[in-house]
């Protein structure tokens, strides 16, 4: 028990897989029917992109909520604890308010005889506490890709394609083409799609399967970047790396496009927001230890703005690796090595799909130690010199972050 509710609908979602796409909407738009279609209670914004949605995400969030708004944020994938990916006003959902949402998903999926899916069933009770919260706008990240997502069932007033990479290939498509074009079934015809500062617009506009109104982003600058935060014009920016500067400039532009379609948002405090945004797991120091960074690069693209952004703080870290065996190894080693870390340790989670110690040797060609979660947490708690950087999959953060007894919130 905790406290007066028992945990029942929680750890029935988690023996439900998370991974793939199931092709078709219908079975997340039957369920929000039959809760009386939530998403109707309030304006959408989908966030889709390879890399970058969950920081731009977290940016508006905060910076909305600067600027008195009570915004409802979803995002994947969670660190610790399921109720990181429901955010109200915020601060993520309480567990009791999540059993009782999912509870409700549950019994309307009894109601129309499906069997959604664990993604499905979180969005439905996102929507649901959103609803129930009376929040003024939602903030969807976008799963794995977009035409099939089930954020994708809803009617956004604007999208959000942050970057555009390889990853998720099996899934998504071999070239960045088919993946941008799944990615684009999430914009709408004449409304806003915000563009993120890499994207260029010709390419996106050959691509697209309906006609909105294209909004690049413009890169801020100039800037002053450090290990740990960045500063712009003197504004203070706490989420580090120069390509956070990019995710931070496709936020300022949904402001921009928000107010072009009523939102009152004055400037005054958006910089506050966006000095006071976290965001863990992205280029995060882990509190509690001492000298520790984690950060979920799975893979090149994200590898390669790590290291550059190491190579541009003249920072050599002890690097702990671990990724999922379906990953591209090979991409995001080349990358890595780039930053000369000072030492390799590869990491192995209980799950079957971490990459094994062969793969790892042949991906990163050198042979480094390979340590469980247990002793490579064991080695977190322990002081040096340099910095420690724990990369490869949010997944290993996770399971580290539990090890370690750390929430991140």
């Amino acid at each position: 028990m905790r406290g007066d509710y028992e945990l029942i609908h929680i750890p029935r979602l988690q023996e439900r897989g998370h991974l793939g796409i199931k092709c078709g909407l219908e079975n997340i738009r039957a369920l929000l029917d039959a809760l009386g279609r939530p998403e109707d209670s309030f304006p959408v914004v989908l966030i889709a992109g390879t890399n970058g949605k969950g920081s731009t995400g977290a940016f508006l969030a905060h910076m909305l909520k600067a600027a008195g708004l009570v915004v409802g944020w979803t995002t994947s994938p969670h660190l610790v604890d399921l109720t990181e990916r429901i955010w109200v006003d915020g601060e993520p959902i309480g567990e009791g308010a999540l059993e009782l949402l999912l509870g409700e998903a549950f019994e309307a999926e009894e109601q129309t005889g499906l069997h959604a899916t664990y993604f499905e069933l979180m969005i439905v009770a996102a929507l649901s506490a959103f609803r129930m919260t009376g929040i003024e706008v939602a903030l969807l990240e976008v799963g794995l890709g977009g035409r099939w997502d089930a954020t994708n069932a809803t009617e956004p007033i604007l999208t959000v394609l942050t970057t555009v990479g390889l990853d998720h290939q099996m899934y998504l498509g071999d070239t960045v083409e088919a993946i941008a074009r799944e990615k684009l079934c999430t914009a709408r015809d004449g409304r806003p799609l915000v563009l993120g500062p890499t994207l260029d617009p010709d390419w996106i506009r050959t691509l697209l399967p309906s006609s909105p109104t294209l909004h690049p982003a413009p890169r801020l600058g100039p800037a002053d970047i450090y290990w740990d935060h960045s500063t712009v014009g003197g504004q203070h920016v706490a989420l580090a790396g120069l390509h956070q500067l990019d995710n931070l400039a496709t936020a300022f532009e949904v402001v921009r496009q928000l107010r072009t379609l009523g939102f009152p948002i004055p400037d005054e405090p958006l910089w506050s927001g966006a000095a006071s945004a976290v965001w863990p797991g992205r280029l995060w120091k882990v509190p509690g230890l001492d000298g520790v960074w984690m950060d979920g690069a799975h893979n090149p693209d994200g590898a390669r703005v790590l290291a550059d952004h190491a190579l541009a703080c003249g920072v050599r870290p002890h690097l702990y690796f671990g990724a999922m065996g379906d990953k591209d190894l090979v991409g995001v080693a080349r990358e890595l090595k780039r930053m000369r870390p000072l030492s390799v340790t590869f990491v192995q989670g209980d799950a079957p799909r971490y990459a094994r110690a062969q793969e790892l040797w042949e991906a990163w060609g050198l042979e480094a130690p390979m340590l469980t979660v247990r002793q490579a947490s064991a080695h977190l708690r322990a002081w040096t010199e340099a910095p420690r950087l724990v990369t490869g999959s949010l997944y290993l953060l996770g399971d580290l972050l539990r090890e370690l007894g750390i929430r991140p919130y």
